[in-house]
């Protein structure tokens, strides 16, 4: 009993503390500061739906984790609607009736351009996880907070994408609304830095019927445009690939990428809407896997499907995560600052922002490809590596396998002839020359025209040897009697010109007004002109299928003399004198060691004496008949047979060097003697040549004459009427290999970068024909060895298919044996 007495003081201590301690947590409850925090979101939408889930685990598992804050966020939710007014109008009402302290939302970027301007009057904070669009950079406005990735942050890996498969040409699609447009000048941009053109700006309201989406799509099919970048979301965009599906702009040959605004919501889509999906490639910023995550996506699973159980499809995507931080981090902030002092705190950040894109960065993105049922990664992009199979890998490797549209396992080139494209139209030089590159025939009884020429042989086997076919016809840049329309230039400017709406190739269209189109005669040019980079301005060139430059043609001289002792010149007088003493000398010394022991050199003292000079001058031709006996003779004769040898071989040398070249010589080398003494010079019709002698050489204009053949230039030169000429070096060649003994080149060679084709600026065509330009050139080099009995030099290597192809087109240069040889090929 006395030591129950002992111990009843402890227990009621005990449970006096016990008391105290429950008191205390009770009071310190009752104690908390609620802060209003309005809600603004689509709450008929998945992202709201999801959205508001992930704010409410947030706040719940915030506060379990801190349950010692003295401040709690309370939510009043408000429906957008789906609508902009619908948005304004609730954070009107969060901000005069409930007196919010924050707004997280709204949903879209069109919601939020208004809702921003609505908390920046109030000094209200707003905070959306899912306003992506760069032109609300929160630089405008210090009180929003961008808890999400501007859409720019994705461009560079659409670039790398577009770069990886080496597509020219891609056209944009997009929502024609603030997300829409926000993005635009972000991808034209890094577009343009590698050399990819947007030959297109596909723009969609909202709001567009089935019907205006099928009208768009229709006039994408008229285009060669095959590779198309999206960037819209829910509902515009798979409505848009319904549509696409339909008419059969889902099969093999098109290309479509998503941003990560469609890309991100892929498993929300219903499957009817991802079976028209198949083969996209789409982005999305890529989140890492983590244990802490996989027991939130299960936790958030369980809570969305009981509240609502009716649907199955609800996947959480990283709008849900971006939407449980920026509650959490509102959570934060509340508690640091105090509900008494709290207001809106202005970062360190340049001009005052507090936009969290400026801290925010996704270290990779995640490209994905859309197969089956749902998606499958195929690669990352990551700012340091770019483009890469595995994340954490550095290998050059690039994506992997890929399933395009149609199930086609190749990649597609990005570009066709459309269906409805008629042949495309070739202009071709009509000049009045020999005709060897470009030759333009009419036949008179049936009016049709004929186009021959080395240039055309070189571009009909280059079409020929494409993995494609592609339909033209030549058509003569000429007026209706049949005259040249203009020079080169003008002939290159009707391509630059080109932009009609039923014949290939549309330009960029200004979306500001209406689309204007332009007729123009011609989709290429084919002949031969000249790569020049003022022309580059304007069209685009393929390489270069023959050398070029500028050089000069000026007569030669002949001075070689045609009198009848030319034979003497040869050798100096002092020189023949001494020769023929040493014959005399050698005939007189035979004589001295033969006369005594052989008969043939005795006789009349006038007999030796005709026998000494006879037989010294016979040598000459050894034609001596007389018999040597004396061994010390025949030595001596040996010796002089051999100086004799000499002599002749040298005067042979040097009489036919007299005769020939060494006295054919220019009558001009110097060029700025022309230019000093004024004299007139000639260079070709229609060609640059006559710019370049008054730009850059500085001839006065009225000292340069016009020719338009070979014929005409030998005429000019016969007449005195010009002292030079320059042209280009493969005409240079035509002329001298037909007047080789009466012209010749001379001076300084001026270079240029060759004859090539002409396409329109951006035209996907140039690529592929300069890479079959330079397999065409190494067989003509081949063929011009294997006619000369070079046979054994191998052929470009190429695919059996394509060198038939090619081959068979060779047949047709056979006529341009000697062009070949003139050209170096």
């Amino acid at each position: 009993m006395r030591n129950n007495f002992t111990q009843l003081p402890l227990c009621l201590f005990c449970c006096l503390s016990l008391w105290i301690f429950f008191t205390e947590m009770v009071m310190s409850r009752n104690t908390t500061i609620p802060v209003k925090v309005g809600v603004v979101l689509d709450m008929d939408t998945w992202l709201g739906k999801m959205g508001l889930s992930c704010i409410s685990m947030a706040l719940s598992d915030f506060y379990a984790s801190h349950g010692h804050y003295k401040t709690r966020l309370v939510l009043e939710i408000r429906d957008s609607n789906r609508d902009v007014v619908g948005a304004a109008a609730a954070a009107l009402d969060l901000l005069q009736n409930e007196e919010v302290q924050a707004i997280i939302g709204p949903a879209s970027s069109m919601q939020a351009n208004f809702v921003i301007g609505l908390g920046d009057k109030a000094h209200v904070p707003i905070i959306s996880f899912s306003a992506t669009s760069p032109s609300l950079s929160s630089l405008r406005s210090r009180y929003f907070v961008r808890a999400t990735l501007n859409d720019s942050a994705q461009v560079p890996a659409i670039r790398a994408i577009v770069q990886a498969f080496g597509w020219r040409q891609v056209v944009l699609i997009y929502s024609d609304n603030e997300y829409g447009n926000g993005v635009i000048p972000y991808l034209t941009d890094a577009l343009q830095e590698i050399d990819t053109r947007i030959s297109y700006r596909s723009v969609i309201h909202p709001l567009a019927t089935d019907d205006q989406i099928l009208e768009e799509l229709y006039k994408l099919m008229t285009m060669p445009t095959r590779v198309f970048i999206v960037h819209m979301f829910t509902p515009l965009g798979p409505r848009l690939f319904t549509r696409a599906y339909e008419i059969g702009m889902m099969e093999e040959g098109f290309v479509w990428i998503l941003t990560d605004g469609l890309t991100d919501i892929l498993s929300a889509l219903d499957d009817s809407v991802i079976d028209s999906m198949q083969g996209v490639l789409g982005v999305k910023p890529h989140v890492p896997r983590s244990k802490e995550l996989e027991s939130f996506k299960i936790r958030w699973k369980r809570k969305i499907q009981q509240e609502y159980p009716t649907n199955e499809s609800f996947e959480l995507n990283i709008f849900g995560l971006w939407a449980y931080d920026a509650a959490s981090g509102l959570a934060m902030a509340v508690e640091k600052l105090g509900a008494t002092n709290f207001s809106f705190q202005k970062s360190n950040t340049s001009r005052n922002s507090t936009d969290l894109d400026t801290q925010l960065r996704s270290s990779a993105f995640q490209v994905v490809n859309v197969i089956g049922k749902g998606e499958r990664g195929v690669g990352f992009w990551t700012p340091e590596n770019g483009t890469v199979r595995k994340l954490h890998s550095t290998s050059k490797t690039n994506l992997g396998t890929i399933v395009w549209p149609g199930e086609s396992p190749s990649v597609p080139k990005g570009w066709v002839l459309p269906t409805n494209e008629k042949k495309m139209r070739i202009g071709v030089p009509v000049t009045k020359g020999s005709g060897k590159f470009v030759k333009v025939t009419r036949d008179p009884s049936t009016n049709a025209t004929e186009v021959t020429g080395f240039s055309i042989a070189v571009f009909d086997a280059v079409m020929a040897a494409l993995p494609y076919a592609v339909p033209y016809e030549y058509i003569p840049f000429q007026t209706p009697d049949g005259e040249p329309a203009g020079d080169y230039n003008d002939l290159i400017y009707q391509v630059y010109l080109k932009v009609s709406l039923s014949n290939s190739l549309p330009f960029l269209v200004n979306r500001e007004g209406p689309i204007v189109y332009c007729e123009q005669k011609y989709d290429a040019v084919v002949g031969d002109t000249t790569i020049l980079a003022n022309r580059s301005l304007y069209v685009d060139f393929t390489l270069p299928y023959t050398e070029s430059g500028v050089s000069m043609i000026v007569p030669i001289i002949d001075k070689r003399r045609k009198n009848a002792w030319v034979f003497l010149k040869p050798l100096t007088w002092d020189l023949w004198v001494t020769s023929s003493c040493f014959f005399v000398f050698i005939g007189f010394v035979i004589w001295v060691l033969e006369h005594r022991v052989n008969k043939d050199f005795r006789g009349p003292r006038s007999h030796q004496v005709g026998t000494i000079f006879w037989f010294s001058f016979s040598t000459l031709v050894f034609a001596q008949k007389e018999r040597i006996v004396n061994n010390l003779a025949r030595f001596v004769v040996i010796i002089w047979l051999f100086v004799v040898l000499i002599l002749t071989q040298s005067y042979t040398a040097s009489l036919t060097s007299m005769l020939t070249v060494q006295q054919l010589n220019p009558t001009i080398t110097d060029i700025n003697e022309l230019i000093k003494k004024g004299e007139r010079v000639g260079c070709q019709h229609a060609s640059f040549v006559h710019e370049f002698l008054i730009e850059s050489m500085k001839f006065d204009e009225s000292n340069l004459v016009i020719y338009e053949s070979t014929e005409v230039l030998d005429e000019l030169f016969s007449k005195g009427r010009i002292a030079a000429a320059f042209d280009e070096i493969p005409y240079i060649k035509l002329f001298l290999a037909k007047y080789c003994s009466k012209y010749t080149a001379v001076g300084p060679t001026y270079k240029f970068d060759g004859f090539g084709f002409v396409f329109p600026k951006g035209s996907p065509l140039v690529a592929d024909v300069s890479r079959q330009v330079l397999n065409v050139t190494e067989e003509l080099k081949c063929y011009n060895l294997r006619r000369h009995g070079l046979g054994k030099h191998p052929v470009v290597q190429s695919s059996p298919a394509q060198f038939l192809q090619t081959a068979s087109a060779l047949i047709a240069f056979g006529a341009y044996s000697s062009l070949l040889e003139s050209l170096h090929l």
